[in-house]
């Protein structure tokens, strides 16, 4: 089965690979495209490499090598990945409890998850993801994120000791994080074609070199070389207590960047006109967190952000995502002076203003007009990711949304009662709604053994039968009629439900119903099979 579906990926690779028809590309649209999303990725990855607590060039080699993997081998071209804030808050205990090597390693293995989950096509899942899971997910994602950009107004005392900012560094640092927020509010309406986020870096930095301000900078946080990323080999024990550190935050990690990246795939898919890639996406982005754990950077996956910049900006194709990657590349190699010089502030205004646009604030209205259960979820997923991670408020949301589906479905199940029109003097009872385990109590509860005839009727035209408590169900009530002295039977079966019925060897009787339901064939239960 694995062998398969590598060779079926494989295929995959190479058609997506020619499928590019290269005579019809708007080449100077593409690079330029890839040019702006680099332009933005370089202050959103510095920043969530200090969400992370990692050096910047820790984030600046993760969005290079993701960025460049997947843009080649990722299931739908023009989608940007890079480090992304949803993993940097995960990793930030992490790293504080057992350092970097330890995420590197992590990283790793997260690399690997994700490609086992791709072999093995679990990515198909992501659909059922109900709606409101999704906007709980990314209104936690949105608190958690700014949440985390409130420890960049601590600093250190002279004993050592993390306080709160005050006085006028306090004021300088609130004003320069103002400033960056209103540039980029009115960057789009003077000119569309320039990263906003860039611009606000750029015209705060000034400000604060023109002036000599007296606030913190990348550089006075961590020495930011210009190197190419190195092979660097985690230096942690290969013993299982170390595994036994690392699987949790890798199993998370795998989780929380295959659930963005596919959700960033449908959104991609939805405004390109394409579909699939799911898996062939798990795979890239597993290739990808592993290659880039050997190479120094913080791992990362599909960014909503960036992929819509990249579609808005004309990069709909492979070229695109190559050329942002390599444009960041050539910023990290010639400009990591000008990067040491771009102050913190900058960089807490950049992700306040990526809080306000991730945040769903028409959630907020939506609660006052979807179903009591809709609304608690959505509140429910938020809490969640808040106070765990994205992970788990994902698996909670989607379990407690099959349960109110499972409740309100069964609820529905009922029966009509009539005279049989076939066989004299039995009565029929015309079950409405699927029948599984949901409403097996439910159907029980529907029949009268002790008061009905000899003969009954169960009538399935307008139900189904779904799973083992459904079949447990009805050998359950045939079994009181027999107690009984009186015989039940079935009909109007479809062929799914009679193949069921049949290999769980409850019926009698092996022949199909017409399909049209010209003929109706009775069909006999035995009971003791679930015995």
């Amino acid at each position: 089965m694995i062998k398969a579906n590598i060779s079926t990926f494989a295929k995959k690779i190479s058609s997506s690979a020619t499928s590019e028809n290269f005579s019809n590309l708007n080449f100077p649209i593409e690079i330029l495209a890839g040019l702006t999303v680099a332009l933005a990725l370089v202050p959103e990855a510095i920043a969530f490499a200090f969400v992370a607590g990692v050096p910047p060039l820790t984030g600046l080699y993760a969005a290079f090598i993701v960025g460049l993997i997947t843009a080649l081998f990722g299931g739908r071209p023009g989608m940007i990945s890079g480090a992304t804030g949803a993993l940097a808050v995960v990793m930030v205990s992490l790293v504080a409890n057992h350092g970097i090597d330890y995420l590197f390693a992590t990283v790793v293995l997260m690399g690997i998850i994700q490609i086992l989950a791709g072999i093995f096509k679990l990515g198909k899942f992501i659909r059922m993801v109900p709606h409101p899971v999704m906007l709980g997910f990314v209104n936690g994602l949105a608190i958690v994120i700014g949440l985390a950009q409130l420890k960049q107004f601590q600093i250190s005392n002279g004993s050592g000791k993390t306080v709160w900012m005050n006085g006028s560094e306090l004021i300088i640092t609130m004003s320069l994080v103002g400033l960056t927020m209103l540039t980029i509010w009115l960057t789009p309406k003077v000119i569309k074609s320039f990263p906003a986020p860039l611009a606000a870096i750029g015209i705060t930095t000034a400000i604060v070199l023109i002036f000599d301000m007296p606030v913190l900078r990348v550089g006075d946080l961590a020495d930011i070389s210009g190197g190419l990323p190195s092979l660097y080999i985690p230096q942690v024990p290969l013993t299982w207590h170390t595994f036994e550190i690392i699987t949790p935050y890798a199993i998370i990690l795998a989780a929380i960047g295959l659930i963005e990246s596919l959700l960033t795939l449908n959104l991609v898919g939805d405004i390109t006109n394409k579909r699939g890639g799911a898996s062939q996406e798990c795979i890239a982005q597993g290739a990808a967190n592993t290659v880039t754990g050997f190479f120094g950077g913080m791992g990362g996956c599909a960014m909503i952000g960036q992929s819509m910049i990249n579609v808005k900006s004309g990069g709909k194709t492979r070229v695109s995502g190559v050329s942002s990657a390599i444009f960041l590349l050539i910023f990290i190699l010639f400009a990591s002076a000008l990067i040491e010089l771009i102050p913190l502030a900058a960089l807490i205004g950049v992700m306040f203003m990526v809080v306000i646009g991730t945040f769903a604030w028409n959630s907020i209205n939506i609660l006052f007009r979807v179903p009591k259960s809709d609304a608690l979820i959505i509140i429910l997923v938020t809490a969640v990711t808040v106070v765990e991670d994205l992970a788990v408020a994902v698996v909670v949301g989607v379990i407690i949304s099959a349960l109110v589906y499972a409740w309100t479905t069964a609820s529905r199940v009922h029966a009509v009662t009539r005279s049989s029109r076939t066989e004299e003097g039995a009565k029929v009872y015309e079950i409405e709604g699927p029948l599984f385990f949901g409403s097996a109590t439910a159907f029980g509860e529907l029949f009268d053994p002790a008061n009905d005839p000899n003969m009954v009727i169960a009538d399935f035209q307008k139900s189904r039968v779904v799973d083992q408590s459904a079949l447990q169900a009805i050998e359950d009530i045939a079994e009181k009629y027999s107690k009984a002295n009186k015989t039940i039977k079935l009909r109007h079966l479809s062929k799914d439900c009679h193949s069921l019925l049949a290999k769980s060897g409850q019926l009698i009787v092996d022949s199909d119903d017409d399909p049209d339901y010209g003929l109706a064939v009775d069909y006999n239960v035995k009971v003791g099979a679930f015995k």
